[in-house]
């Protein structure tokens, strides 16, 4: 009786364990990522912006929260979003937050997408943070960021310099109330919990290279 209760046991482990796994993984556009939580380390990062400088999260470490923003340029959601973001950022201008814009998708999956592009968008729409280059698709990978926009809010830097993801969804409700990133955003600076911790992201699926292109690219996933 006994050998059959370790073995039940040893069972519904070993499918709590497979169960946690297939949650925290997904096949996007030919590209399985890991899905990072809330809770998570945020993952550092070094990516060239429309301004021509390299960014890093290090950079900002005095800030008290950062809003890493997976964005692009053709995408609807992101273009209906793109007042949103410059509101955003001038919302907190002077409150230690920090807006970075990430476009994941390289121009050879979408032309629009491109750097050139990025750079026009920046200046007519009038970005004041930094709107930068995932051409490596490295880093959307390591936040296994699914949609443009796909917002992961991030707390304080520690003792070390890491941070932890606080939130993770959509900037608002389909350009509605709830105003998930920003209110987010005010909990971090109020020390306060955050009401909605995770919201499912809708938009466009980020264009990941599939297995055969990283491969020719030398890309290998995290």
């Amino acid at each position: 009786m006994l050998r059959k209760v370790v073995l039940l046991v040893a069972v519904v482990a070993l499918f709590a364990a497979v169960g946690t796994t297939v949650s925290r993984t997904a096949r996007i556009e030919g590209a399985e990522v890991t899905l990072l939580e809330v809770g998570d380390i945020a993952p550092e990062f070094k990516l060239f912006g429309v301004d021509y400088r390299y960014h890093r999260l290090e950079c900002y470490e005095d800030a008290k929260a950062v809003a890493v923003i997976f964005h692009c340029n053709h995408c609807p959601i992101s273009q209906g979003n793109r007042q949103a973001l410059v509101d955003l950022a001038e919302e907190f201008e002077g409150h230690s937050v920090q807006i970075l814009a990430i476009n994941p998708n390289p121009a050879e999956k979408v032309a629009a997408d491109g750097f050139p592009q990025m750079r026009e968008v920046a200046e007519e729409t009038g970005y004041t943070f930094p709107y930068l280059y995932d051409e490596t698709q490295l880093t959307a990978a390591a936040y296994g960021a699914r949609r443009t926009d796909h917002v992961f809010v991030l707390g304080p830097a520690d003792d070390d310099g890491n941070r932890r993801i606080e939130h993770i969804g959509p900037i608002d409700n389909r350009g509605q109330e709830p105003r998930y990133t920003a209110m987010a955003l005010h909990s971090i600076l109020r020390d306060e919990e955050i009401e909605h911790k995770e919201v499912e992201a809708f938009g466009c699926t980020i264009k990941y290279r599939n297995d055969d292109e990283r491969q020719d690219r030398g890309v290998e996933f995290p």
